[in-house]
Protein backbone atom coordinates (compact mmCIF):
# COMPACT_ATOMS: atom_id res chain seq x y z
CA UNK A 1 0.00 0.00 0.00
CA UNK A 2 1.04 3.54 -1.09
CA UNK A 3 0.89 6.48 1.31
CA UNK A 4 1.80 10.30 0.66
CA UNK A 5 3.67 12.77 1.87
CA UNK A 6 3.01 16.22 0.85
CA UNK A 7 6.69 18.71 0.68
CA UNK A 8 6.78 22.47 0.44
CA UNK A 9 9.59 23.25 -1.88
CA UNK A 10 12.23 23.75 0.92
CA UNK A 11 11.14 20.48 3.02
CA UNK A 12 11.59 18.05 -0.66
CA UNK A 13 15.60 20.26 -1.22
CA UNK A 14 16.65 19.13 2.27
CA UNK A 15 15.36 15.57 1.50
CA UNK A 16 17.31 15.89 -1.65
CA UNK A 17 20.45 17.23 -0.34
CA UNK A 18 20.92 15.27 3.13
CA UNK A 19 19.07 11.92 2.07
CA UNK A 20 16.80 11.97 5.23
CA UNK A 21 14.68 14.41 7.05
CA UNK A 22 12.97 14.85 10.37
CA UNK A 23 9.85 16.94 8.70
CA UNK A 24 8.56 20.30 8.26
CA UNK A 25 8.09 21.99 11.25
CA UNK A 26 4.88 20.46 12.16
CA UNK A 27 6.36 16.84 12.25
CA UNK A 28 9.04 18.02 14.57
CA UNK A 29 6.99 19.98 16.50
CA UNK A 30 4.35 16.44 16.79
CA UNK A 31 7.37 14.06 17.00
CA UNK A 32 6.27 12.05 13.88
CA UNK A 33 6.18 12.41 10.08
CA UNK A 34 2.48 12.93 9.15
CA UNK A 35 1.56 10.88 6.21
CA UNK A 36 -1.80 10.36 4.15
CA UNK A 37 -3.10 7.26 2.47
CA UNK A 38 -4.92 7.97 -1.03
CA UNK A 39 -7.99 8.84 0.28
CA UNK A 40 -6.92 11.14 2.80
CA UNK A 41 -4.34 13.03 0.98
CA UNK A 42 -6.58 15.86 -1.58
CA UNK A 43 -8.53 17.00 2.19
CA UNK A 44 -4.79 16.72 4.11
CA UNK A 45 -3.48 19.39 1.00
CA UNK A 46 -6.90 21.14 1.00
CA UNK A 47 -6.59 21.76 4.73
CA UNK A 48 -2.93 22.07 5.47
CA UNK A 49 -1.57 23.66 2.24
CA UNK A 50 -4.48 25.64 1.11
CA UNK A 51 -3.17 27.74 -2.06
CA UNK A 52 0.46 26.85 -1.92
CA UNK A 53 2.40 26.49 -5.03
CA UNK A 54 5.32 24.60 -5.36
CA UNK A 55 4.38 21.53 -3.56
CA UNK A 56 5.67 17.85 -4.40
CA UNK A 57 3.89 14.69 -3.54
CA UNK A 58 6.08 11.81 -2.59
CA UNK A 59 4.69 7.98 -2.52
CA UNK A 60 5.76 5.80 0.03
CA UNK A 61 5.41 2.18 0.71
CA UNK A 62 4.16 1.60 3.87
CA UNK A 63 5.20 -2.12 4.24
CA UNK A 64 8.89 -1.33 3.79
CA UNK A 65 8.83 0.98 6.58
CA UNK A 66 8.22 -1.42 8.86
CA UNK A 67 7.76 -0.64 12.44
CA UNK A 68 8.52 2.35 13.30
CA UNK A 69 5.08 3.51 10.66
CA UNK A 70 2.26 3.40 13.30
CA UNK A 71 -1.27 4.10 12.40
CA UNK A 72 -2.98 6.41 14.77
CA UNK A 73 -6.37 7.85 14.93
CA UNK A 74 -6.28 11.52 13.91
CA UNK A 75 -8.75 13.79 12.05
CA UNK A 76 -12.21 12.72 11.82
CA UNK A 77 -11.70 9.85 13.93
CA UNK A 78 -9.78 8.15 10.78
CA UNK A 79 -6.01 6.31 11.12
CA UNK A 80 -3.60 8.34 9.51
CA UNK A 81 -0.08 6.41 9.24
CA UNK A 82 2.73 8.22 11.11
CA UNK A 83 6.14 7.52 10.78
CA UNK A 84 8.54 7.61 14.28
CA UNK A 85 11.92 8.10 12.13
CA UNK A 86 13.30 9.87 9.73
CA UNK A 87 11.94 10.47 6.81
CA UNK A 88 14.31 9.30 4.07
CA UNK A 89 15.04 9.78 0.17
CA UNK A 90 15.69 6.01 -0.08
CA UNK A 91 12.52 5.32 0.95
CA UNK A 92 10.52 7.41 -1.84
CA UNK A 93 8.91 5.32 -4.62
CA UNK A 94 8.26 8.38 -6.58
CA UNK A 95 7.42 11.94 -6.55
CA UNK A 96 5.67 14.46 -8.44
CA UNK A 97 4.89 17.84 -8.53
CA UNK A 98 1.32 18.95 -6.95
CA UNK A 99 0.38 21.90 -9.26
CA UNK A 100 -2.37 24.28 -7.87
CA UNK A 101 -5.15 25.11 -10.73
CA UNK A 102 -7.56 27.25 -9.96
CA UNK A 103 -7.27 26.59 -5.95
CA UNK A 104 -6.74 23.17 -5.94
CA UNK A 105 -3.84 20.91 -6.20
CA UNK A 106 -4.47 18.41 -8.67
CA UNK A 107 -3.21 15.10 -7.99
CA UNK A 108 -1.31 12.63 -10.40
CA UNK A 109 -4.02 10.13 -12.55
CA UNK A 110 -3.55 6.51 -11.26
CA UNK A 111 -3.09 7.35 -7.87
Amino acid sequence: MHIYKILRPEDWAELERLGETSGAPVDVADGFVHFSTAGQVAETAAKHFSGEEGLILAAFDAGALGEALKWEVSRGGAEFPHLYAPLRRSDVIWHAPLPLVGGVHVFPEGM
